[in-house]
């Protein structure tokens, strides 16, 4: 019996994650774009760890600074290949959270946005991954692709794929912090700009 109530029970979770899903509880959406970018060991979601989350909240055509995250997580895990893209070493001297504090950050800032990012899939199954070893439920937001959107509006065929550097060329925007997850959102931001403003 005691087997059957656990069955139909509904899961009980964490209040964070209750605050997050709360906000999909209307059926309007925020209207708003959360643009964010993730660091991590390497490229293989259900073997690879977060290294830093970086995003910036995008309303009404408008890169929101003070709207911006900025987070390095604990490495569980060192892969020296991939630090020299991303020049994040196991010892360094800023802050860092453990990830499911991380993840609870991020979840605070996102809301029910919009999650845009380039090549974004990658990184919604990075959260996704980190979401599950906290036991909870994926991602519930609306995704936006940048190459994807880029392609629609200027009518490329859906199979090709631009870096965010070309990208970046195309709209002549200057390469600043690149390999920075903060960075590659800000850059992302103006990417997305460009590209509403088609």
């Amino acid at each position: 019996m005691k087997f059957l109530k656990n069955l139909f029970q509904k899961p009980s979770y964490p209040n964070f994650w209750n605050d997050y899903i709360s906000c999909f509880e209307s059926e309007k959406s925020s209207g708003n774009y959360f643009v964010f970018d993730c660091e991590t060991t390497g490229l293989k979601p259900t073997k690879d760890y977060l290294l830093s989350i970086g995003g910036v909240q995008v309303n009404s055509c408008r890169i929101l600074i003070k709207d911006s995250l900025e987070i390095y997580v604990q490495q569980a895990y060192f892969n020296p290949d991939s630090a020299h893209i991303h020049g994040i070493v196991k010892e360094h001297d800023f802050p860092t959270l453990e990830e499911a504090e991380a993840v609870k950050l991020f979840l605070k800032k996102v809301k029910n946005h919009t999650l845009v990012g380039h090549h974004v899939s990658f990184d919604i199954a990075m959260i996704n991954q980190a979401l599950k070893r906290m036991q909870l439920p994926k991602l519930k937001n609306k995704i936006l692709d940048t190459n994807t959107l880029y392609l629609e509006k200027n009518h490329i065929p859906s199979e090709q794929r631009y870096s965010l550097d070309e990208l970046c060329e195309i709209f002549k925007l200057p390469k600043k912090d690149r390999h920075t997850a903060a960075g590659d959102a800000f850059l992302t931001a103006q990417v997305l700009l460009q590209l509403l403003s088609q």
